[in-house]
């Protein structure tokens, strides 16, 4: 039977590049975004179903999941793909309104987005949960000096990613019938971003790792292309 995912953030960038290729893969792909023209341009170039959702919306949240819920019954594959890089500001500039913006989207749509979508993913045989961090989330990484990570101080997003590591953790620990797991796609060049010095289809290597693991695969875990990162 087909794999039916789900990527929120999908009509660009990473999550772009991971419907691309899970398609190819042969898996029934939709994608979310929250602008509904690049939604639909992006689905229609992928050959893939679009479906609008903004994570920091419930209503749409709620309501994607219900139009998955009515066409496919069930969902097997959950990327929780969207997120924002929010200000690249010092710490002196930093204000809770800048962390709350970066947190809604990025810890609080995680959130949001699995909450609608676990009673879809209950009713798969092999359900899977990516959540895409970032080294830049990761404590080993940003306090290793020969690390990239370590030469960097974004203290919104980083902090925000910290917690999908956490998250992830803690909802592995929860729901042990579904393989949860984080993901970090190293330095890519994207229109997040801007920099880095990986092809996006690298930048994609490790969701689609775990993407596609099935039951017997890891749970709990955090990843990026070459393997295990530490938390």
């Amino acid at each position: 039977m087909m794999t039916t995912t789900f990527i929120t953030g999908g009509n660009a960038g990473l999550g772009f590049e991971t419907a691309k290729r899970l398609k190819t893969l042969g898996h029934n792909v939709y994608i979310g975004a929250r602008d509904e023209v690049r939604g639909k341009e992006a689905a229609a170039e992928l050959g893939v179903q679009f479906v609008k959702l903004d994570v920091t919306d419930e209503a749409t949240v709620a309501q994607a999941a219900k139009i998955i819920a009515e066409q496919e019954g069930h969902l097997d594959v959950l990327i929780n793909n969207a997120g924002i890089s929010g200000p690249f500001a010092t710490p002196e500039e930093i204000t809770p309104d800048m962390m709350e913006q970066v947190f809604q989207v990025n810890v609080f749509g995680v959130v949001r987005v699995t909450h609608h979508f676990l009673p879809l993913l209950e009713k798969s045989a092999h359900p899977v949960i990516v959540n895409v961090s970032s080294g830049l989330g990761s404590f080993g990484q940003v306090l290793n000096p020969e690390q990239i990570e370590s030469k960097l101080n974004p203290l919104v997003y980083s902090s925000s990613k910290a917690a999908v590591s956490m998250l992830t953790v803690q909802y592995a620990k929860g729901l042990p019938t579904i393989r949860i797991n984080a993901v970090d796609p190293g330095p890519t060049k994207t229109g997040l971003t801007g920099q880095g010095h990986q092809t996006v289809q690298e930048g994609t290597d490790a969701i689609v790792q775990m993407a596609t693991i099935d039951h017997n695969g890891p749970t709990g875990t955090f990843i990026n292309r070459d393997g295990i990162i530490p938390w």
